[in-house]
């Protein structure tokens, strides 16, 4: 499939150079052996990559948020899985745009120059799922360090993190005017909390995505990790979505563009009853119907990116742009198993490792159906529904 240079060459053209130094094989060992890819994050680290969102000020490279998703579209589209990393882009956002200027000092240096890594965020619970106004973590403030007990479910990358932001309620839900009142975020340092109050249940599941449930006894964590102001944290987490949901749509259409290079080039040389199954428009018009839905998604994408590094709302593209890129991406990846056949299925075509990656994303960080719900009440005017 052609590519066609744009105002983003010069990144893509170093990503690609690092990512070649992955070839498939890696890739296809570390998510047999389900291990996380050291060192294939230690190079992205290195190279500046992970720290494009942090300014220059902290060691960062400044980047807006188009040149970060453009990063995380070629890792995917080179055959690697942004989903290993890609927390520590957007992650550090919260303490970024709400911290205080001693924690930015304390923090972002560190995490720019990989000493540090913020990979994980708790938020999500195992009885209220994206119902976050509900949760029941509680954090207690008592003298000089708030108490925290709970649980949380689906936080990744716990094992490969030194800190996580999590979110927990300060104020009972039943004494604020506004069910989004009373949560607060804070800086957790993950080794020291899995000696004093946070037990880690890692959760097998079908992807190689490290990630666990966790329960937090009486662990204590000092008054000044607290970010930003008590009681508004839910706010703050919600500032950070967008750049979230905008750069895994950015990783969709990587995974979008892989599925496609590889399934033109398998349909082309792959013979049957004397043709190339590619001449059959029964093969063609699902690889070329996924082409423009990739394409499209990614005009949303950097549409996103725009009004974002503008300061501009942006919440409807973000949610539009990676519901466009999830079905996207999905649709190229079972056109490529499709095509394939048997050969979509042997680890060594590398199809069925990405096919499993990307379907992730019809599910998390946020589902299909309420991006819907989202777009019906926030953009049509519809009554809410939930």
């Amino acid at each position: 499939m052609k590519n066609t240079p744009d105002e983003y060459q010069e990144i893509r053209d170093a990503v690609r150079a690092l990512c070649a130094d992955f070839p498939p094989e890696y890739h296809r060992q570390v998510d047999s052996e389900r291990a996380y890819p050291e060192a294939f994050v230690d190079a992205l680290t290195k190279a500046g990559w992970l720290a494009a969102l942090i300014p220059a000020d902290y060691g960062g490279s400044g980047l807006g948020l188009a040149e970060a998703s453009v990063i995380m579209e070629e890792i995917n589209r080179s055959g690697g899985n942004a989903g290993a990393c890609h927390g520590q882009m957007y992650n550090m956002g919260t303490l970024l745009r709400h911290g205080s200027p001693q924690q930015k000092q304390k923090y972002l240096p560190k995490i720019a120059s990989g000493e540090w890594r913020l990979q994980s965020m708790g938020v999500t619970e195992p009885t209220t799922g994206t119902d976050t106004t509900r949760i029941k973590t509680t954090a207690v403030k008592k003298g000089d360090r708030y108490v925290v007990n709970g649980q949380k479910v689906w936080i990744s990358r716990i094992q490969h993190s030194d800190w996580m932001i999590l979110l927990a309620r300060t104020t009972p839900l039943a004494e604020v005017k506004k069910k989004s009142e009373g949560m607060s975020i804070f800086m957790v340092d993950l080794r020291q909390a899995e000696k004093s109050g946070m037990a880690v249940r890692p959760i097998a599941n079908m992807v190689n995505h490290e990630t666990n449930e966790l329960f937090f006894e009486n662990l204590e964590i000092p008054a000044d990790n607290l970010i930003g102001q008590e009681g508004q944290g839910f706010k703050y987490i919600l500032d950070g979505l967008n750049a979230e949901r905008t750069l895994i749509a950015a990783e969709c259409i990587g995974d979008g563009y892989w599925f496609l290079d590889r399934v033109t080039k398998y349909v082309g040389e792959r013979m049957v009853f004397g043709r190339p199954i590619g001449q059959n428009q029964g093969v063609q018009f699902p690889i070329a119907e996924s082409y423009i839905e990739v394409e499209a998604a990614n005009l949303m994408r950097f549409k996103a990116c725009r009004l974002f590094d503008a300061g501009q709302p942006c919440g409807a593209e973000a949610n539009m742009a990676k519901y466009l890129a999830a079905k996207a991406s999905w649709e190229a990846a079972n056109a490529c198993l499709q095509f394939h056949g048997g050969f979509g299925f042997a680890h060594e075509y590398d199809v069925e490792r990405k096919f499993r990656e990307t379907r992730l994303y019809q599910v998390a960080p946020i589902s299909t159906n309420l991006i819907l719900s989202y777009v019906a009440e926030h953009v049509l005017g519809m009554p809410r529904s939930f």
